[in-house]
């Protein structure tokens, strides 16, 4: 109990409190801030004191009021204000009572994250394992403590647009053999991750990042993550603008920035280029996706984009179309004004409601859209959606394989990584391959694999033949080659399953069983509710459970995203995963006997009720 002001009787004993001066009763010293305990005091100093505060308790206190013709009155019983009381005020954290604050923002308010060097050091000199409140701030320099599935830390980068040089990849892979796993993790934001690093090599893994030209900073906790382009934007015959410049600026914003850093929990921001290779706009925070208006409209023809808001497929929400239509020069700007509304606005009480999309659903998008305005220099276009072309198709193959540059006589390769899992040996042969063949540079993408651009007409066969030597190629199997699947409870304590293990073997199952497949098949697995590979939006969707103690899943069918929108269905509640593979067989098989000229799996599922999908997988109604 705080109490401002003068003590009273029944807060003075065994309590924290403040006093308008120093306390002197004989040998008893009574300062500002001072616990007080009874065993303080002699018994003729406690009734003392009880006659004293009964005395206070009882003295009329002044009142001070202004009437409405401008007097000033000391009747207490005019219902007035009384000016001459003091104020009470709480002490507020982003415009939220710190009482009501939890417990993550009480330990950023405690300790700034970018402030606790001096125990990175710490940690790293003595190899112990974090506090638990110093295992979140140590996200904010991309560490992540994931005991107990790995006794180590992980350590998660920030590639904007996913384009890395091969000298940065050859480094990356030398430091993962000589301080972590062995291996690099390409993830469904277009990144790396570095794993069981031990604390006491931690300093010297993000001082090694550095002098690479990259960064690890704000990868995780309450920060902007990584931020995704279009992968071969740039590149991209069918693309209406080179998104790579925006990525990069809104990059450069955010490390210059340093109230970027303070959001109240995580956010995902994304730039589509209108081209070939999704790189699944609809599921972040904010979209920006390139569009063209043609001549007749009302504003002047030309490549503009969209802003789309509130993507978060765990929750089961895409991000909508919000009416803006904005010049490529303005995106940064109105981006970050979007974020600091959220900074300022955004629940810091609640984990689960201090998203951006709560935020919105309670304020509804058009006073968020005001808000986002009045820190802007210049006014926010609203055109109807209608005034846009429709959407170029996206060619869900086309981050695999050989295809031709926009640069005539170039093209990149699409180098097949099941589930991302990729041994430093091969990220240094792919290295040796992008400065080769190509310039140098390597491309990452949300499928979890990697391009390599800028590859001669002449150079393209011995290019491939040099993947393969590499142990690696570029086909995969039609539900394969659409397969991507989160860390797995190998190195995450929130996944209940080994995802990335049971997704290469149930995708290889149905490629070697369907070899009649031809058209994608997207396998999304992910370990827990968190979503991290999205299942929601897969056409098959997998989240694991635990079912009878042993590992497997919760399936989910027909999801898509972009042009094919929407949520997946619950198939069955949980299964086994040693049952799964002959359940969806069946589905496979009814599928293939029954599908229409040219339908898709994902159509054909969506054709057909839940009922008749279980029957197809030989499982009862429900």
């Amino acid at each position: 109990m705080m109490v401002r002001g003068l003590m009273t009787c029944d807060a003075l004993f065994g309590l924290r409190i403040f006093v308008i001066a120093p306390c002197t009763l004989g040998a008893c010293n009574v300062s500002l801030g001072t616990t007080i305990n009874p065993s303080d005091f002699t018994e003729e100093q406690k009734q003392y004191l009880q006659g004293f505060f009964t005395g206070v308790a009882q003295r009329p206190m002044p009142f001070v009021g202004h009437t409405a013709d401008g007097l000033i009155t000391a009747d207490r019983s005019s219902g007035l204000p009384n000016e001459a009381a003091a104020v009470e005020t709480e002490e507020m954290w982003f415009e939220t009572p710190v009482s009501d604050i939890c417990k993550e923002e009480r330990w950023k308010r405690e300790q700034d994250p970018f402030a606790i060097w001096d125990r990175v050091l710490a940690y790293n000199n003595q190899n112990l394992a974090p506090t638990e409140d110093d295992r979140f701030r140590l996200k904010y320099y991309g560490l992540f403590y994931v005991a107990p599935a790995q006794d180590s830390f992980m350590l998660r980068l920030r590639i904007p647009g996913g384009v890395l040089q091969a000298h940065q990849f050859r480094g990356l892979a030398k430091l993962t053999e000589g301080y972590g796993s062995g291996r690099a993790d390409l993830t469904t934001r277009s990144n790396i991750q570095i794993r069981e690093l031990q604390p006491r090599d931690i300093v010297r893994v993000l001082h090694q990042v550095q002098s690479l030209g990259l960064s690890s900073r704000g990868t995780g906790a309450d920060n902007i993550r990584n931020i995704t382009a279009s992968p071969i934007t740039g590149l991209d015959p069918q693309e209406l603008i080179d998104v790579a410049p925006l990525a990069e600026a809104m990059q450069a914003y955010i490390t210059n920035s340093r109230d970027m850093y303070e959001l109240p929990r995580k956010f995902n921001i994304a730039f589509d280029n209108g081209g070939a290779i999704s790189t699944v706009v609809d599921t972040n925070d904010i979209g920006f996706a390139a569009i063209r208006i043609g001549e007749g409209h009302s504003v002047p023809a030309g490549v503009y984009f969209r802003v789309l808001l509130c993507g978060i497929t765990g929750h089961r929400q895409f991000a909508t179309d919000c009416g803006l239509l904005l010049r490529p020069e303005e995106i940064v700007a109105v981006a970050a004004a979007m974020v600091r509304i959220f900074l300022r606005h955004g629940d810091r009480t609640n984990r689960k409601k201090a998203r951006l999309k709560y935020l919105v659903d309670e304020w509804g998008t058009e006073r968020f859209l005001q808000e986002t305005e009045k820190l802007l220099a210049f006014p926010l276009i609203r055109v109807p959606l209608a005034e846009c072309e429709p959407r170029r198709p996206i060619d869900r193959t086309a981050h695999l394989g050989i295809h031709p540059q926009s640069q005539a006589g170039l093209h990149y390769i699409g180098v097949s990584v099941p589930v991302g899992r990729l041994p430093a040996e091969q990220m240094r042969k792919l290295a040796e391959i992008a400065e080769r063949f190509g310039n140098g540079e390597l491309r990452l993408t949300v499928w979890q694999n990697i391009l390599i651009p800028n590859i001669s007409a002449t150079s393209i066969e011995a290019a491939c033949q040099a993947i393969r030597d590499a142990g690696l190629d570029i086909e995969a199997g039609t539900v394969l080659s659409g397969t991507v699947a989160c860390t797995g409870n190998k190195g995450c304590r929130f996944a209940a399953a080994d995802t990335k293990t049971h997704a290469v073997v149930l995708a290889r199952h149905l490629d070697e069983r369907f070899p009649i497949l031809d058209q994608p098949v997207n396998l999304h697995v992910t370990g827990c509710h968190h979503s991290c590979a999205q299942h929601y939006i897969g056409d098959i969707g997998l989240m694991g459970v635990k079912v009878g103690g042993e590992e497997g899943y919760q399936v989910l069918i027909g999801g898509g995203s972009d042009q094919d929108q929407g949520m997946a269905r619950e198939l069955i509640s949980s299964i086994q995963f040693k049952d799964l593979a002959p359940k969806l067989d069946g589905l496979f098989e009814a599928y293939i006997a029954q599908r229409k000229a040219g339908e898709t799996f994902l159509n054909f599922t969506r054709r057909h009720d839940i009922e008749a999908l279980r029957l197809f997988c030989g499982l009862e109604d429900k």
